[in-house]
């Protein structure tokens, strides 16, 4: 089997993994319990969320653990949505979001908030121009993924952050799921008020996320019935799923560098290649690109007939993002970048981790260059 799809998720770290069946074994209490175990298992929160403080380099008071990156796109955007509205109600973002932040968008919307949708270009990237133009009096939160999750494309986040340095009552929330390890950002440096992670994209366990929450920063909570997460997300922990994205995390981090410039190699033998084969067209940018992700369209054949022709040869890769990937719509990012109709409905996304080889790389593309011949003939 070759997996050429982490960017839907991640195959978690044997030590992660034996990290939760120890943690869940051993130290099952709840942390809210007076007893002795319950206090085991505060400890080992506190440690993790020490752990995952430190290899971001903020405070520990500043970490909260969400159920991934969803729930913590949904905290950020409308947390801060309703705890500010009587500062404004107009939010900024961009036309290629993940799924969870066009949704949060759109149920804002309804209840009164008015969204500017940045354009992006044909590489999928906005303009600091453009969002520096959008910015009101009544303007409150800007939220702007790092890396697409679709094509790879890098926004301009360290820009937008220099920008932000001159609007102080404007929250800025990153959505960072797809950069983890693989693009570095630095969340002070950056003016990030709010950044989501998410656990199963770098080969932790799904149902495990960090919302980092800037000191200083209020949201409105969106759960209620206890004082966990300090109130912001209450609902019993997940001590051991939290212990072990910790430790994948730490794992992840370790092995960044090498991982990066390897990526980086694959994915340029990737797109020489594909680029030799007929009517396919690559739509991830060169410059202002994740090293992980390649997106590409196979023209005149449906991206699922592709997929399940891969899968028979034991390659796995997807269309769009794993939460959309069951539609039958295009893509919503590539029809945004000005990718015609037919083309988007024929997209293929191949998304790498630091496990994957070059061998894997070129039996997939032999692989590749073999279906597209034998599906074109069978079209003829």
């Amino acid at each position: 089997m070759i997996y050429f799809d982490n960017s839907a998720t991640t195959k978690p770290y044997k030590e992660v993994l034996d990290s939760f069946v120890t943690v869940s074994s051993e130290y099952f209490g709840n942390p809210s319990s007076l007893h002795s175990l319950g206090g085991q298992a505060e400890k080992l929160l506190s440690q993790a969320r020490e752990q995952v403080a430190g290899l971001l380099k903020v405070k520990a008071n500043e970490i909260y653990f969400t159920s991934g990156g969803t729930e913590s796109n949904n905290i950020a955007i409308k947390g801060a949505a309703l705890l500010n509205r009587h500062k404004g109600r107009h939010l900024i973002t961009t036309s290629v979001e993940h799924a969870s932040v066009r949704a949060a968008m759109e149920q804002l919307e309804q209840e009164g908030f008015e969204i500017t949708r940045l354009p992006v270009d044909e590489y999928g990237r906005i303009t600091v121009e453009d969002l520096e133009k959008s910015i009101r009096k009544e303007t409150i939160l800007i939220s702007i993924m790092q890396v697409n999750n679709e094509v790879g494309t890098i926004q301009p986040i360290e820009e937008i952050g220099s920008i932000l340095k001159k609007y102080p009552s404007i929250l800025f929330h990153v959505d960072a799921v797809q950069s983890v390890g693989k693009v570095p950002l630095s969340l002070y440096k950056n003016n990030v008020d709010l950044c989501s992670l998410s656990g199963h994209k770098f080969h932790g366990l799904k149902g495990t996320g960090v919302l980092f929450i800037r000191e200083g920063a209020r949201l409105t909570p969106l759960f209620s019935g206890g004082n966990q997460e300090r109130r912001m997300r209450s609902g019993t922990e997940n001590v051991a799923g939290f212990v072990a994205m910790a430790k994948a995390l730490r794992m992840t981090m370790m092995k960044s560098d090498a991982g990066i410039a390897g990526l980086a190699e694959i994915q340029h033998l990737l797109r020489k290649s594909l680029t030799k084969i007929e009517d396919i067209q690559i739509h991830t940018p060169v410059q202002h690109a994740a090293p992980h992700i390649l997106n590409f369209s196979l023209k005149g054949i449906k991206s699922e007939v592709f997929i399940h022709a891969l899968e028979q040869n034991g390659i796995f890769v997807s269309t769009t993002s794993a939460c959309s990937s069951k539609k039958k719509s295009p893509s919503n990012t590539l029809l945004a970048m000005g990718v015609p109709e037919s083309l988007a409905e024929s997209a293929i996304r191949i998304s790498l981790s630091f496990d994957n080889t070059e061998a894997e790389a070129l039996k997939v593309l032999s692989v590749i260059e073999k279906t597209v011949n034998q599906l074109r003939k069978v079209m003829k």
